[in-house]
């Protein structure tokens, strides 16, 4: 069985920072990519960002230059710094990974999602 656990989501000014943390546990193999997705009310998910086991990173553009994803394999954990928030930054945030259980088996997962609130 495999778990992501999302942490350090909360309510912040306008301007301020947040750090995310997703800790994948259980049955792991290997990590493929990971990435952060968010979802404000009423609207879709959208992705924010990804990083690569090799750490190459994409970022949506509504967040370059402002939020940085990095990853540590060594403990199976991602991250991402969220600097110069707006209120229009405010949503639930999904971390999602592709892991391998075994050589030959790669399934998707979800965490739980954390939210982060911008007040004006």
């Amino acid at each position: 069985q495999v778990q992501l656990v999302e942490s350090g989501g909360g309510l912040v000014q306008s301007g301020g920072s947040l750090k995310l943390s997703c800790a994948a546990s259980g049955s792991i193999f290997s990590i493929d990519a990971m990435g952060w997705y968010r979802q404000a009310p009423g609207k879709e998910r959208e992705l924010v960002a990804t990083i690569t086991n090799g750490g190459s990173t994409n970022y949506a553009d509504s967040v370059k230059g402002r939020f940085t994803i990095s990853r540590d394999n060594a403990k199976n954990t991602m991250y991402l710094q969220m600097n110069s928030l707006k209120p229009e930054d405010t949503a639930v945030y999904y971390c999602h990974a592709r892991i391998r259980t075994a050589l030959w088996i790669t399934s998707e997962y979800w965490g739980q999602g954390t939210q982060v609130t911008v007040s004006s």
